[in-house]
C-alpha cells in the first residue's frame, strides 16, 4: 500500500515539524494520515521502523536531487557547482537532511541507529528500513561516485578518475562546510566555482 506508506511518512514529517520526535505518538501519525494505527505499525513494525523509514526517505529524496543537479547543465563544473547548492539548500531546509550529512542529531529529532537492527517482524525489509542508514562519510562517498560516473561517462577506467574523484569529494565538503558556516548569498557557488578554477574537471 504505497499511498498509505506516503501518507503516513508525510504525516511523520509533518508532526516532526511541531513537536520533539520523542512527543510524536503513534496513534497521531496514524489519524494524521488516516487510516488505522494497525496498519502503521503492520506498514512499520515500530515507532524505530518509521523513523528508519523516515530517514531513508529523507537520504532518498536527497540523493534523487544529486541527481537532478548533475544532470541540469552542460558544463561539468556548473553541475558541481549545482551539487554544492543543493547540499546546502537541501541541509539549510530540512532538519533530516543536515542531520544525515553532519552527523550532528538534535534532541528533536528520531536518530536511528546507522547499522541495520536485526528484526523478527514480518513485515518487509524494504518497508521496515533495517538495512543501514548512511552515515555522513556514507553520503558523501554515493556523491562522489555519482559525480564521477556521469562526469567521466562510460568506459573510463576508474585509475583513471583519481583526480576527478578528488575534485568531486572536495566540492562535497566544501558544501558540507557551507552546511555548517553558511556564507553570504550565492556564496556557495562563489566559492565552488573558485575551487574549481583550479581543479582538474573534464
Amino acid at each position: 500500500m504505497p499511498a498509505a506508506r506516503e501518507s503516513l511518512l508525510d504525516a511523520a514529517c509533518a508532526a516532526l515539524a511541531r513537536r520533539p520526535w520523542s512527543a510524536v505518538r503513534m496513534v497521531d501519525v496514524a489519524a494524521a494520515a488516516g487510516v488505522s494505527r494497525q496498519t502503521l505499525y503492520n506498514e512499520f513494525g515500530s515507532k524505530d521502523g518509521l523513523a528508519r523509514a523516515l530517514v531513508r526517505r529523507e537520504a532518498d529524496g536527497y540523493l534523487a536531487g544529486i541527481d537532478r543537479a548533475l544532470t541540469g547543465h552542460a558544463d561539468p563544473r556548473d553541475r558541481l557547482t549545482a551539487v554544492a547548492e543543493w547540499t546546502t539548500a537541501s541541509a539549510r531546509g530540512n532538519a533530516l537532511v543536515r542531520a544525515m550529512l553532519t552527523g550532528c542529531w538534535s534532541e528533536r529529532l528520531p536518530a536511528p541507529a546507522l547499522p541495520a537492527v536485526p528484526s523478527a517482524s514480518t513485515v518487509p525489509a524494504q518497508r521496515r528500513a533495517d538495512g543501514p542508514l548512511p552515515s555522513p562519510a556514507d553520503l558523501v562517498a554515493l556523491v562522489r561516485d555519482r559525480a564521477v560516473a556521469l562526469l567521466a561517462g562510460p568506459g573510463v577506467p576508474r585509475g583513471d578518475t583519481a583526480d576527478l574523484a578528488r575534485t568531486c569529494e572536495l566540492v562535497i565538503r566544501l558544501a558540507l562546510s557551507c552546511v555548517a558556516a553558511p556564507p553570504a548569498d550565492h556564496g556557495v557557488a562563489d566559492l565552488v566555482r573558485g575551487a574549481l578554477h583550479r581543479q582538474p574537471v573534464p
